[in-house]
């Protein structure tokens, strides 16, 4: 699978990382002078990999040193087999010790759904490691858990299903993974944003031996938190809760897994400058439903002072 990606652009450099205690796959561009580029970072969700910022990698690359690894479990990256090696505290663990592995002590950290919520957390535990952050569809946890409502409860029905050993695995694999093509082409705002060459890459990556289940298993370690109700104060001062690094936050507002009630008041939750940029026509999946606006946004956040 890695020649057979490394086809599709040629600008693309694979190659691979020990982070966290786990040996993680990246693709990486603009590395050419990275000693004189910034460090970009960018966190994939589920069930995708590193190809999720195939758009982002070509258009952040000639300014900054980008890199999308595959996160621990997914595509190329190790699968470690307990469900608590799936916490999210080692997955930010391993994003810290993949920015020590290019040489840098800080980067601007990029995520989207299950890369979103890592970015947050980083960016919460470690604020001199991250110089900006975005996120991408999914707040910072203490805003998810402020807002969550009944509507949300019945979207994410899908995490509650991925409780069970063993039946999601069936569900999602059976008949080619006849759910997850199904996935992308019914919850995109727009026809043909996955081609049958994206969605294929998507498939393979989810054969590899083990990938399946632990994607599911960044369900399964951290449910309760995701679920835990908890007050948000109403002047933004919620301690540790708050990240105070600057931050951009982008929301296709069409999402079908979060509810546009669930990210009010994301700046409540950051004591720093904070952007806040919506697309109308976006379902979940923005930086490949809108990847000309994403991109747009995080350079000009990127690039601002």
């Amino acid at each position: 699978m890695d020649e057979h990606l490394a086809s599709i652009h040629d600008g693309f450099r694979h190659g691979y990382a020990r982070a966290g205690g786990v040996r993680l796959h990246y693709v990486e561009r603009g590395e050419d002078n990275a000693s004189d580029k910034r460090l970009v970072i960018l966190l994939h969700g589920f069930p995708e990999c590193w190809y999720s910022w195939r758009h982002q990698l070509l258009a952040l690359s000639e300014r900054y040193h980008v890199v999308a690894p595959d996160l621990r479990g997914y595509n190329l990256s190790d699968k470690p087999s307990r469900i608590s090696d799936y916490k999210l505290d080692k997955i930010v663990q391993d994003v810290r010790a993949l920015i020590g592995h290019f040489g840098k002590g800080e980067a601007g950290i990029v995520g989207h759904d299950w890369g979103a919520a890592v970015a947050w957390e980083l960016a919460r535990q470690s604020p001199g490691v991250v110089w900006k952050l975005a996120a991408l569809q999914v707040p910072p946890l203490a805003a998810w858990q402020a807002n969550f409502t009944f509507d949300q409860l019945l979207r994410s029905w899908y995490m509650l299903f991925f409780q069970l050993p063993r039946v999601p695995e069936w569900w999602m694999s059976a008949n080619d993974f006849d759910a997850l093509e199904s996935l992308f082409q019914r919850t995109t705002a727009g026809k043909n944003v996955f081609t049958e060459t994206d969605i294929a890459i998507y498939k393979a990556a989810l054969r590899e031996p083990g990938a399946l289940t632990a994607a599911i298993n960044y369900y399964r370690a951290n449910l309760p938190a995701l679920f835990r109700r908890r007050q948000a104060s109403g002047n933004g001062e919620n301690g540790d809760r708050v990240v105070r690094v600057p931050t951009l936050f982008i929301y296709g507002e069409r999402d079908f897994a979060v509810a546009p009630d669930t990210v009010r008041g994301v700046d409540r939750f950051v004591k720093a400058s904070y952007t806040e940029v919506r697309i109308a026509r976006s379902n979940h999946w923005v930086q490949q439903e809108s990847p000309a606006e994403v991109n747009r946004a995080l350079l000009d956040f990127l690039d601002g002072i």
